[in-house]
């Protein structure tokens, strides 16, 4: 009697999960942080926060400021005393005018009742991928690239 060529169903099964296994680590690595979701929404956060800090000084024609801690992954606009967080896993990276920066890890970005500004960049990043959060110095425009 001869034997039938092919494979169990035991074996296939196995493969298939050994396949399952190394697709998730697979895809597993560049998801750990922050998702793409997690950084726009962080971007975008930190543009409506320096938005909203440069309405308040031209509004109060008073200097009004965002306040950055990159630790804490939260900020605090001039006014304001709640602090709003940040989604965790994701690494932010503030360039700012020397005068702006209160300390290692904090800092923040002034905004003049003329609505120009000191101007400065905040960098919203997971791994490879990132947002620039850009404020012209000059007309106080926010962008995000």
């Amino acid at each position: 009697m001869r034997k039938a060529a092919g494979f169990t169903l035991l074996e296939i099964i196995i493969v298939l999960a050994i396949g399952a296994v190394i697709y998730t680590l697979i895809l597993g690595v560049p998801l750990r942080g922050g998702t793409s979701a997690d950084l726009k929404a962080a971007a975008r956060s930190l543009a409506s926060g320096l938005r909203e800090a440069q309405t308040t000084a031209m509004a109060t024609r008073r200097d009004a400021s965002l306040l950055i801690d990159l630790d804490a992954r939260q900020f605090t606009i001039a006014g304001d005393k709640r602090a709003r967080k940040l989604p965790d896993g994701i690494e932010l990276k503030l360039d700012t005018a020397e005068s702006e920066v209160a300390g290692e890890h904090r800092g923040g970005i002034r905004f003049y009742p003329d609505g120009s500004s000191t101007g400065g960049r905040i960098t919203v990043s997971a791994g490879e991928r990132k947002y620039l959060v850009d404020v012209d110095w000059l007309t106080g425009r926010v962008s995000i690239e």
